[in-house]
């Protein structure tokens, strides 16, 4: 595909390469050798039955262990014996500090000093080392080039690296074997952009609906201008703590320009509200960002019909807000 001229990043900026189907499809393979598919459940939301697909199912709770495995598995020795350094609020940290276990890799993650203490505390616990910045107040991107530069490390980016994205594709091609079919759309909660951009490569005749929270709709504003559009200093809280980076990337918005159905944001008591429906209709424990795509369902801002999938994304919840969550219905 064609990216738009303001999408194309600066040649010292630019992705080793592109991201593309043929890449989804190895990640599927990669990812299918150590994992087993996450299920796919029948659910109805306003008269219609549609798919979830359960990605808080996987071992470190989040469909972020699939990028997390593709791009550590496909580094050479080299790169391995370097260490890698990520920037996560905490579902790309535990995932790239399980596959960086796994794989004998040592791992650093800059993460937030607010994030959920159960996200920063099975970081480590995984074996990773976690750096904290400060959110709002540090760029954490800045800070993780520091460590980049300190430690000689290799990045790897929450979203904007081809491997990462073509991994979290592999969700889609699961999702195809297990309807039979392609999907007629698939909703997915949307940060940067890795998920929404691997499943359009993955299942390219389905809709892709990113579903972003309000006042961080990036993705879709940048989508909509053509060119990247950063959060301001006043952007609002949010329940919806994995969803929150301060802009997508070139390489997500190439690929998602004349993919995706972008602009469906969707407020904190949505969220909330899609949270106690997991768990009342599916036993499904949901954190409020991986609950966002099936909040928009559950809102009617996103039409769906029988081959309909909505992305459950993760499940890392700090049970005590669950539980008020829970009260709150």
């Amino acid at each position: 595909m064609t990216a738009p001229a303001p999408f194309s990043p600066a040649p010292n900026r630019a992705p080793a390469r592109a991201p593309g189907r043929p890449g989804v499809l190895r990640a599927a393979e990669a990812v299918a050798a150590i994992l087993p598919p996450t299920p796919l459940l029948p659910v109805e939301v306003g008269g219609t039955r549609i798919w979830a697909k359960a990605e808080m199912l996987q071992p470190v709770g989040a469909f972020k262990i699939r990028g997390a495995w593709h791009r550590l598995s496909a580094m050479d020795e080299a790169e391995r014996a370097r260490g890698v350094v990520a920037v996560s609020s905490g579902n790309h940290a535990q995932g790239i500090a399980w596959a960086a276990r796994r794989l004998g890799i040592a791992a650093t993650i800059v993460m937030p000093r607010d994030a959920p203490a159960v996200k920063l505390e099975a970081t480590r616990a995984l074996g990773a080392e976690v750096v904290l910045y400060e959110r709002p107040g540090e760029d954490r991107d800045e800070v993780a080039a520091r460590e980049v530069e300190r430690r000689g490390a290799v990045l790897v980016h929450a979203f904007a690296d081809p491997w990462v994205i073509e991994g979290q594709g592999s969700a889609g091609i699961e999702i195809a074997a297990q309807l039979g079919r392609t999907p007629s759309r698939i909703v997915a909660p949307c940060g940067g952009g890795g998920l929404s951009a691997g499943l359009a490569l993955a299942c390219p005749e389905a809709r892709i609906h990113p579903v972003e929270p309000e006042g961080w709709d990036m993705v879709g504003r940048s989508l909509e201008a053509g060119a990247i559009v950063r959060a301001g200093d006043d952007a609002p809280k949010t329940i919806c703590d994995a969803l929150q980076p301060t802009a997508s990337a070139p390489v997500n918005l190439a690929v998602l320009h004349d993919r995706s159905e972008p602009g469906v944001t969707v407020s904190d008591e949505e969220v909330r509200a899609a949270q106690r429906f997991a768990f009342a209709r599916l036993r499904l424990v949901v954190e409020p960002g991986g609950a966002a795509a099936l909040a928009a369902v559950m809102a009617g801002k996103v039409p769906v019909d029988d081959h309909s999938v909505v992305m459950l994304t993760g499940g890392n919840c700090d049970p005590q807000r669950f539980a008020e969550t829970l009260a709150g219905g």
